[in-house]
């Protein structure tokens, strides 16, 4: 159980460890080629230091790594967007932490995200109003103009559910999630009418757990899943919590999180009846 830059560097040096026995190369081997000291390598191989985006691309010449998504992967483990920069979100660097930003740079580059939530909408699938009300009641603090930046930064996020390769999302509700009037009935009903639209999509699999359905393995609190589409060595489990977000990424963390979300799938009702459900609350709502 790490923070996330701590969980990056460490899937990082694990990869291109693997990368370079693939390639037949030891250590000393792949320092030469990059014109580093061996020590480097196995610096950035254990996660004990960070690692620029350029660094990892002439590791990835060396191992003659060709896949563009996985390059563009990698480099974007180093903190960077795309290897060559900071993404969107660095520009709010001093409003959201590292760890935060860890996560939106994870969930940017994810191919697949399975989330469970207990409380809240997700942050991808919430309206602006909706947004603007969870956040100012979670941080009640924060000044309006604060709040109104991180209802940005909610929504900014939600363009990885468009474009040519989009987040592939299933997320499974509770039906808490639905009745909890979170900033009033309008707001409330805009929501709803909101899921009923992103379930739509190809992509996103909306399912809730009815109350009816009784104690359920999730209970214990909402958790996200990322997966990514060239190596499942790199998916990671995201819990988060009021004062720290904690990422698993022990494979045998990731198998229990990976049945428990299959599980609480099979006894969820269908897309199909999820979406009657939210229309009937939608309808009590009005």
């Amino acid at each position: 159980m790490r923070h996330g830059p701590a969980v990056r560097r460490r899937k990082l040096g694990e990869e291109l460890r693997r990368l370079r026995l693939a390639a037949g190369l030891t250590s000393r081997d792949a320092g030469r080629l990059a014109g580093w000291h061996q020590s480097k390598v196995s610096r950035i191989e254990t996660g004990v230091s960070g690692v620029r985006a350029d660094d990892v691309t002439r590791l990835l010449d060396v191992y003659q790594i060709d896949d563009p998504q996985l390059r563009v992967l990698l480099q974007t483990l180093t903190g960077a967007a795309d290897g060559l920069g900071h993404g969107w979100w660095h520009a709010y660097r001093g409003l959201i932490p590292p760890e935060y930003q860890d996560f939106i740079s994870l969930e940017a580059q994810a191919h697949l995200a399975r989330t469970l939530e207990t409380s809240v909408v997700p942050g991808l699938l919430q309206t602006p109003q909706y947004a603007r009300a969870v956040t100012g009641a979670v941080l009640e603090e924060l000044p309006a103009a604060a709040v109104d930046s991180l209802v940005e930064v909610r929504l900014a996020r939600q363009e990885v559910l468009y474009g040519e390769s989009p987040l592939s999302l299933s997320v499974v509700l509770d039906e808490a999630v639905l009745r909890r009037e979170v900033g009033g009935a309008r707001v409330m009903r805009d929501q709803l009418r909101r899921l009923t639209e992103l379930a739509q999509l190809p992509h996103v699999r909306l399912q809730v757990l009815p109350f009816g359905g009784g104690g359920y393995v999730g209970l214990t609190g909402p958790f996200v899943i990322f997966s990514f589409l060239n190596t499942s060595d790199l998916d990671v489990v995201v819990l988060d919590h009021l004062t720290s977000t904690l990422y698993l990424e022990r494979k045998e963390d990731l198998e229990v999180y990976c049945a428990a979300f299959e599980r609480m799938q099979a006894r969820a009702l269908t897309p199909e009846d999820s979406l009657e459900l939210i229309a009937r609350i939608g309808d009590g709502a009005r």
